[in-house]
C-alpha cells in the first residue's frame, strides 16, 4: 500500500483498507487514525508524491526521516512530523519503526501549522490518538467520536515544535553545496574551501547561506551532521564510529555537540527513546487502559 510506509508494514488497526482509501479524501470525518508496524526499514526512500488530506506520524520506536521543499526532518521517538495536505515530500525509514499517524482533513488542518515540522507529543494526544486509531472511519462522525477529535485537535494546536529541521537552501549553488554536505558529512573543508568549490566567495557564501536557511554555514552543517547521527545511533552504530563517519576529530568531540543540541549524550538519549517507546506501550495496552 503506498501510504507512506515501507513495503511489508502493515496498519495494525480493524479497518486497514479503509484507512488508506481515506488518504486522497477530503470530505468525511476531519480526523481518522491508524496504527504503523513495521519490521523493517526502507531500502530506497520513497520518492516525492503529495496527499488530499495532512498527515501527522507519531514514531514510538525507530526513525522515520521526511523531506519537503523547506528542508529536511528526522523524527525520532516521542515527536510527531506533520506534512499539509498537498505538500510534495519524500519518506526513508530506518529500521523497524513502530507508531500511530492521523489522516487530517484539509478544513481541520487549518488548526495546525501551514508548514512541515516536527511537534512534541504529550500523553494526552498519544492516548486520544490511540482511541481513534481503534475506531472505524464509519463511527468517526458520532457526536463523542467528534468531540474527542475536536480536543485532540485543540491540544496539537498548542503542541510544541521541536528543533529538528534541517532547512535547505533554494539557491542552485547554495543547494549544490548542501547536498555535497550530506553526502560527505565528514568531509572537513571550511567555509573557504566550500566557497572556491561552489563558484562563490566565502562572504556571498556565508551572507546566502544564513538568509535562505536562518542559519550560519557551520550551523547549517552541524545540524546535518546530527541528523545523521540520529540515525546511524539508531541503526547500532558506536559512538567512536559514528564520530568518525562524522568528521569529528575525537568521539568526545562528537559527544559534547551532540549532548549540547539534544541535552543528553548519545548513549543517553537511545536509552531515552528506547524507555519512550516501552513506556508508551505500556499506556496503549489493554492492562494500562483498563
Amino acid at each position: 500500500m503506498n501510504i507512506d510506509i515501507p513495503p511489508g508494514a502493515s496498519l495494525d488497526s480493524p479497518h486497514p483498507a479503509e484507512v488508506h482509501h481515506w488518504f486522497e479524501r477530503a470530505d468525511g470525518a476531519p480526523l481518522l487514525g491508524f496504527r504503523i508496524c513495521s519490521q523493517r526499514g526502507l531500502d530506497h526512500e520513497v520518492d516525492w508524491h503529495r496527499h488530499v488530506r495532512g498527515q501527522l506520524i507519531c514514531v514510538e520506536a525507530g526513525l522515520l526521516t521526511t523531506r519537503a521543499r523547506h528542508g529536511e526532518w528526522s523524527l525520532p521517538p516521542g515527536c510527531a512530523g506533520w506534512m499539509p495536505p498537498g505538500e510534495l515530500h519524500t519518506v526513508a525509514i530506518s529500521g523497524p519503526l513502530r507508531g500511530w499517524g492521523l489522516l487530517v482533513g484539509p478544513e481541520a488542518s487549518t488548526a495546525l501549522p501551514d508548514h512541515p515540522c516536527v511537534l512534541g507529543i504529550s500523553d494526552l494526544v498519544h492516548r486520544l490518538a490511540l482511541r481513534l486509531a481503534e475506531s472505524p472511519p464509519a463511527r468517526l462522525q458520532e457526536p463523542r467520536q467528534q468531540r474527542l477529535a475536536a480536543v485532540l485537535l485543540d491540544e496539537l494546536g498548542d503542541a510544541p515544535a521541536q528543533a529538528l529541521h534541517l532547512p535547505m537552501p533554494q539557491d542552485r549553488r547554495l543547494l549544490r553545496i548542501a547536498g555535497q554536505l550530506l553526502a560527505c558529512p565528514d568531509d572537513g573543508g571550511d567555509l573557504a574551501h566550500w566557497a572556491r568549490w561552489g563558484g562563490l566567495s566565502p562572504r556571498s557564501l556565508s551572507r546566502h547561506f544564513r538568509q535562505e536557511t536562518g542559519l550560519s554555514f557551520g550551523q547549517w552543517r552541524q545540524r546535518a551532521r546530527l541528523a545523521e547521527s540520529l540515525r546511524l545511533l539508531h541503526d547500532g552504530h558506536p559512538v567512536g564510529d559514528i564520530a568518525h563517519r562524522l568528521g569529528y576529530s575525537s568521539a568526545s568531540a562528537f559527544v559534547t555537540v551532540f549532548r549540547r543540541h539534544y541535552g543528553v549524550p548519545p548513549g543517553r538519549y537511545l536509552q531515552r527513546a528506547i524507555g519512550f517507546a516501552a513506556t508508551r506501550a505500556s499506556l496503549a495496552s489493554p492492562a494500562a487502559s483498563g
